[in-house]
């Protein structure tokens, strides 16, 4: 079994997917024609996203629709950079909302925690050093 991508679930995917051009330089792999699904090319795991209606289509009891006005759900995708403070204030610049300042937790690792435009939790952090 292998990990191939993470979906998520949003109003617009092509402005999801500019955005996180914008954002975080990432690339467009696809869209689908309809614009209901696409990938970003993110390394050997994709991150994609699907419009509400697919996912409703998808799902017979629905789910529950992040909102950048509630709470974020009990999940992030975590993108590390050597350059954490140009790369997190260029997020926000992009459209980003901040949800905690960039810290330096007790190993050394520097984290920062942001909210996507559709209310998603991203972690921008260095890598953990190798010892």
């Amino acid at each position: 079994m292998k990990f191939a991508y993470t979906i998520l679930y949003v109003e617009n995917v092509t402005e999801t997917i500019e955005f996180y051009e914008k954002a975080f330089g990432f690339s467009r792999k696809f869209i689908t024609p309809e614009m209901d699904y696409g990938e970003l090319l993110t390394g050997e795991t994709s991150i994609a996203f699907a419009s509400m209606e697919l996912g409703n289509s998808n799902f017979r009891d629905g789910f529950e629709k992040t909102s950048p006005s509630k709470k974020p759900p009990g999940i992030e995708l975590a993108f590390t950079t050597e350059n954490i403070e140009t790369d997190f204030q260029h997020a926000l610049d992009s459209g980003a909302t901040e949800f905690e300042p960039l810290t330096e937790k007790p190993w050394g690792q520097k984290v920062g925690y942001l909210r996507d435009i559709n209310g998603f939790l991203i972690e921008i952090c260095t890598p953990i050093a190798q010892n």
